[in-house]
Formats: C-alpha cells, sequence, structure tokens
C-alpha cells in the first residue's frame, strides 16, 4: 500500500479576516473558488478548504463577488492542500471570491508548444505498441524518448527568448524560471533515458553519462570563445581553467588543441604539454560496439593508469602546477578533482568525472554506491541536498517510483510525471506497481494531467485523446470532464458532439443537443433550437418548439425556417406536434402549387387524425375556406360533413363565457366558415346529382 504524505502544503488566502470568518468552497473540474461567508470563526479558529495539489501546482486570483454565499465549508477529496485565511484586521467580510487553480502551466502561453506536440509523440507511441519488438522496440523507445526531450528543449529555447525580449522584470522573472524548470525536465528525463529505457551496460553507460554531463554544461563553450578570441590565448587568465573544463568532461580532443598553443607560445613546456598531450590521447575509453570486452578495456586502462603514475612520480609534471594537477585528475585523485569543483558547478559532474578517471567500467548497479559519496564529498556537509539532487539521487539509485514521486511533488504541472511513467510502462518496468486507490501509476497520472488539460479552453481537445488511452478510468472521466466544457458556439458545440458520438456517449449527446437548443431557444433562433432537439431525439422539447412555430405563423403569417421544416424526413415522427408541424407546412407547398385535391385531403386529415392542437384548429378551418370558396368544387359532401362537425366541435367546446369574451373578429369567422360550408355542401349535392342523373 502506497504510503500517504503526513502534512498536505500549506497556501495562505490572502486579504480575508481569518479571526472572524469561515471560508467556504466550490468545487470546479480544476479550479475552486474560495470566499468568506457570514458564519463566525468559532473562538477565531480557522476553517481549512481542501484541495488535491501537488508541490506549488495552485495558484490564486481574486474576482468581485456580488454577495457571501453564506455556506460552510465542505468536503473535499484525499490528499489534500489546505487553504486557510491570511491574517485580517476584524473588518467586514471580503467582497472578493478567489479563484485557486491547479495546473497554471496550461496557461502559459509559451508552453502550448509542449502540451501539443508532446501530444502527437504521446499518441504514436500508444499506436506503435504492437508493430516492434525485440531490439527494435528498444530502439523506438529510445528515439520516442529522445522527441520528448526535443520538445522540451525547443520550448526551452523559446521561453530563454521570451525572456530576453521582455521588457518587464516581472515577467522576465517569470520566462527565466520557467527555463530553469525545463532545463531540469530535461536533464531527469536525459538521465532516466540512460539508465532506464536505454539501459545502458558497462561501458557504453559512462559514454552515455559523459554526453549528458557535456549536454547539461555549457558555461564552457563562453569561455573558450573568450579564450580563443584573444591574442595570446595561453596567456589568458581563463586558459587552464577551460583545459580543466575540458579534462573534467573527459574532452580530450579540444584539451590537447589547446594544450598544443601553450606548447607554441612557451617553449619551455614543449616536452611536459607533448607527454602530456601523448598521454590524453592513449586514454583507453569505452567503446559503443562490441570490439572489445571489459576484461580487455580494464587491461588497457590499467597499463595506462600505470603510465601516468610514473610520469607523475618521476616529478615530469612539477615545474608546471596547472599540468600536475591535470595529471592527478587523470588519475583518478578525489582531492584534485573536488579542487575544481568551482568548474564543475554539480556533484553529478563530479561524479561523471570520478567515473572516468577511476571506474570506466561501472556497472549500472553500482551507480548507486558512488552517486551518493559524491554527493556527500562534493556538498561537504556545507548545504543540503536540493530537491532536484534528490531526484537525480534515486534515479542513481534506480528508484523509479521515487523519482516520479519527487518529480510530482518538486516539478510545476502534471506533464513531465504523466508522460515519463507512460513512456517507463511502455518499457515493461512499471507493471507491477499498483496505487492502493484503484488504477495504476501510469493511469493515475494520465488522468491528472487529462482533467488539467480540460480546464484551458482550447488544450481540452488534447485531453481526450489521453483519456481514450486509459483503459480503467478514462471513459468516465471523459464523461465527468465533456459536459463541464462551456459550449459558447455552435462551432465548439459540434466538436465536442462529434467526439461523443464517435465514443457512443449517448447520454452526453442528449446533453449537449439539450443545452444547445434551449441556448437557440432563448435567442429565439427557432430553426436552430429544433434542429438540436431533433438531434437529441427529445420529444417534449421538439414540441414545445414545434409550439414556438405555430405560435409566430399564427402571428406573422408564414413560417421562419422553411428549408429545415420542407426537409425534416422521418425527424418529424419524433412528436406529434412536430409530424402535424411538417404535414401543416406540407399543405401549404401542395396549395402553393394549385394541388388543391391533395391539399385539402392533407388538411382534412391533420384535423380527423386529431394531432393538430386544439387551438390551433380554427386556423386549420380559416385555412379551408379559399379552398371552399374555389370555382372547382374541391371537398366532397363527406369531407364537408366533417369539416362542419369539426367547426361545431369547435364552438361547442368553449363555454357561455368564454364565447361571449370571443372578439368579433373570432364570430365573424366562425360565420363565414358555416356560410362556406353550407354553400360548398349545396354545390356538392347539386353536383353529385347531376352526376348520378347522368
Amino acid at each position: 500500500m502506497e504510503e500517504l504524505d503526513a502534512e498536505p502544503p500549506l497556501m495562505v488566502v490572502p486579504g480575508v479576516d481569518s479571526a472572524a470568518r469561515q471560508l467556504c468552497f466550490e468545487w470546479g473540474p480544476a479550479e475552486m473558488l474560495v470566499c468568506e461567508t457570514l458564519f463566525g470563526g468559532r473562538g477565531g479558529c480557522r476553517r481549512a478548504a481542501v484541495g488535491r495539489p501537488l508541490g506549488d501546482r495552485w495558484a490564486g486570483s481574486a474576482l468581485p463577488c456580488p454577495g457571501q454565499c453564506g455556506r460552510p465549508a465542505g468536503r473535499g477529496p484525499p490528499a489534500p492542500t489546505r487553504f486557510l485565511a491570511g491574517a485580517g484586521e476584524g473588518r467586514p467580510s471580503s467582497s472578493c471570491v478567489f479563484v485557486v487553480r491547479k495546473d497554471q502551466d496550461i496557461y502559459v502561453q509559451t508552453l502550448r508548444k509542449l502540451f501539443n506536440e508532446s501530444h502527437g509523440i504521446f499518441i504514436g507511441l500508444q499506436r506503435s505498441e504492437e508493430e516492434f519488438a525485440g531490439k527494435s522496440r528498444k530502439t523506438q523507445l529510445v528515439q520516442v524518448s529522445k522527441n520528448y526531450r526535443s520538445v522540451i528543449r525547443a520550448c526551452m529555447e523559446d521561453m530563454h527568448q521570451a525572456a530576453v525580449s521582455a521588457r518587464d522584470p516581472a515577467l522576465h522573472s517569470q520566462y527565466s524560471t520557467q527555463v530553469s524548470i525545463l532545463s531540469a525536465m530535461e536533464l531527469i528525463w536525459n538521465l532516466c533515458e540512460i539508465l532506464f529505457v536505454e539501459a545502458a551496460v558497462a561501458g557504453p553507460l559512462l559514454l552515455r553519462l559523459l554526453d549528458w554531463v557535456r549536454l547539461h554544461v555549457c558555461d564552457v563553450d563562453n569561455m573558450v570563445r573568450e579564450v580563443l578570441s584573444s591574442e595570446n590565448p595561453s596567456k589568458h587568465e581563463l586558459f587552464w581553467n577551460v583545459v580543466d573544463i575540458f579534462v573534467l568532461q573527459g574532452r580530450m580532443d579540444e584539451a590537447r588543441h589547446l594544450l598544443s598553443k601553450e606548447a607554441s607560445a612557451n617553449p619551455t613546456s614543449v616536452n611536459m604539454c607533448r607527454i602530456l598531450d601523448d598521454l590524453m590521447k592513449k586514454m583507453p575509453v569505452p567503446s559503443l560496439g562490441n570490439t572489445q570486452t571489459l576484461t580487455e578495456m580494464e587491461l588497457k586502462w590499467q597499463h595506462w593508469h600505470e603510465e601516468c603514475q610514473r610520469y607523475l612520480q618521476d616529478g615530469t609534471f612539477a615545474s608546471n602546477s596547472h599540468m600536475e594537477s591535470i595529471c592527478k585528475i587523470l588519475l583518478g585523485d578525489e582531492n584534485a578533482i573536488l579542487e575544481k569543483k568551482e568548474l564543475m558547478t554539480t556533484w553529478y559532474h563530479f561524479l561523471v568525472t570520478r567515473l572516468l578517471y577511476s571506474h570506466p567500467t561501472v556497472k549500472p548497479m553500482e551507480l548507486r554506491f558512488y552517486a551518493q559519496s559524491s554527493m556527500d564529498l562534493f556538498l561537504g556537509g556545507e548545504s543540503s541536498p536540493e530537491p532536484l539532487d534528490t531526484i537525480l539521487m534515486a534515479a542513481f539509485e534506480f528508484e523509479m517510483h521515487q523519482v516520479i514521486k519527487e518529480c510530482s511533488i518538486a516539478l510545476s504541472n502534471w506533464w513531465f510525471v504523466a508522460h515519463l511513467t507512460d513512456l517507463l510502462d511502455h518499457c515493461k518496468l512499471l507493471q507491477s506497481h499498483n496505487l492502493y486507490f484503484g488504477s495504476n501509476m501510469r493511469e493515475f497520472l494520465l488522468l491528472e494531467y487529462a482533467s488539467g488539460l480540460f480546464s484551458h479552453y482550447s488544450l481540452w481537445q488534447l485531453g481526450v485523446d489521453y483519456f481514450d488511452h486509459c483503459p480503467e478510468y478514462g471513459r468516465v472521466y471523459l464523461e465527468l470532464h465533456i459536459e463541464r466544457i462551456p459550449l459558447n458556439t455552435e462551432q465548439k458545440a459540434l466538436k465536442v458532439l462529434r467526439i461523443c458520438e464517435q465514443r457512443q456517449m449517448h447520454e452526453q449527446v442528449r446533453s449537449i443537443c439539450k443545452i444547445m437548443a434551449m441556448k437557440a431557444l432563448r435567442n429565439n433562433r427557432l430553426g436552430s433550437a429544433l434542429s438540436w432537439s431533433i438531434r437529441a431525439k427529445d420529444a417534449a422539447f421538439a414540441t414545445l418548439i414545434s409550439d414556438r412555430f405555430l405560435k409566430d405563423y399564427c402571428e406573422k403569417g408564414c413560417f421562419s425556417d422553411l428549408d429545415l421544416i420542407d426537409n425534416l424526413g422521418p425527424s418529424m415522427l419524433l412528436s406529434d406536434r412536430l409530424t402535424f408541424l411538417g404535414k401543416y407546412r406540407e399543405f401549404h407547398r401542395l396549395y402553393g402549387e394549385k394541388r388543391f385535391s391533395e391539399a385539402a385531403k392533407l388538411l382534412l386529415m391533420l384535423m380527423t387524425a386529431h394531432i393538430a392542437p386544439c387551438s390551433f384548429w380554427m386556423t386549420l378551418l380559416t385555412d379551408a375556406l379559399p379552398l371552399l370558396e374555389q370555382k372547382e368544387v374541391i371537398f366532397s359532401a363527406e369531407q364537408t360533413y366533417e369539416l362542419m362537425r369539426c367547426l361545431e366541435d369547435l364552438t361547442a367546446g368553449k363555454s357561455d363565457k368564454q364565447k361571449f369574451q370571443d372578439d368579433d373578429v373570432e364570430t365573424m369567422k366562425v360565420e363565414m366558415l358555416r356560410l362556406a360550408l353550407a354553400r360548398n355542401l349545396a354545390r356538392v349535392i347539386v353536383k353529385e346529382g347531376t352526376l348520378e342523373g347522368s
């Protein structure tokens, strides 16, 4: 079972009176609202709101509050962070709501490249899992790791440019901090790549560690340019510092090149330079291929080491302290290496230099002992290890779970641990590690990272794919988060809808359609509202909107959104009212095309089938008037009797009070209909009698 942190980190909410007021809060998908309540402090007790960040992920900002919510503090999920009220002066409660947001880095514009480009690498890794096996699989995973690192470095360079061009000191400081964080992320990732992903063996391991140190210790480059650009490089005050750094990093060719300038400028040191150059040239180094065994390498290194020892004991370099110091470094003298502490700057640089000149064939599992002793020697009790030191030490000890835990605490977002854990999981290094609260570590971290993405107005689309690749809880999280996406525009709603439809999330599809239908209805966009309600298959709402269409028709005398109504097709069967709307529109179309007989049959069917609302019967009977007054008889005697029955049912259904309240126009309509129906019946009887007589 996983151990829990004993005490959650603390964040003080400024500007609220802790002595007089309790705090209340409301949870959101990736943030919470905190404000004071009208409840007293209960003897000055500070009420704690509960959050769930790691490290300094939570950041706060204040918004004006229209009033106090008057609600006591509630409960939150486990692994809490406490939010306490800051010191107050006994003044009335604040009128601010504090937005406490986690994964603040999601909102940093310059980090968008990190999130967007790493998403593509992540998806590619998930899809290619079955394509490779054996050595080719390992090669592919190493390449994926390098792709992640290249994204981090590109983002770091962009951030550095932003810091250089920033005129605001606060902004410059923010960008510089991000550069430092990204640099640390790449440093940790590179080491994990060497130890866990590539799993370098003895020999090549040291070469990888040398490349690691050279990549992340870049101060020497500026120093080299300064020395070489001077008139007499060997007399420059930094000349021997540069030579020392090259030797400490195992860059023998560059060191020999600088020594040649010393030999040219100082004839008395030519012999010493030649001997030292020869020692550097002959220094055995492990090979990346299988050209030599470790035993052969150790024998060569032992002979070379004895030769260096002989020159030092003979006093060959006694007249030049700089060269003598370099020879001691070549012999792996820890004191001589530690004298160059300021040039190395970090204990892990000291570790790699120490291994290079003392244990070049170090095995991976021996690293932990050398790493711990190197850190102790380098720090010397003068300072305590920083979070970065703790993470790197955990990596050298092959405690990858501890690496992930420490990174989760130290780094400012979930991006790093989520992607690194996923990569390690694909390397089959985390298979046996399950969390006590459900899913494995990979899924837990991916869920947290994707949840943070969903708090951003556009990055939420990336979060969908991360949820898709969390087999246990991914769909549940996606369903919960996608319902909280603000549907500001129809285009965004359609995008969300398409995502839900692709994943057969039927409940969410209905919910989104209902929300958009209601928004359209509030804005009096009846066509859009009807379209969304049909898509949601919401019969009740479709009925409501159909009534609005009919009401508008009664008021304006024409339909809006004719294209939609004309092309309802089978969708009109969703509700009786929608069916009536579609058929009634079809009646108008037939009438407009002078297909009077078909129009008359349809009109009569709408009334006799009882799908027309009773309130609309008068409108339908009024629509029959022009057909009744046509020169040609349209309605048969039977149809005329049906119309007369409908008219009588309509008038008989009204009470005397309602009849009294009816205006003159309605009364006139009834009288005109009765007259028209009587005339049409007389014409039909005459016509039908004439036909029978003939």
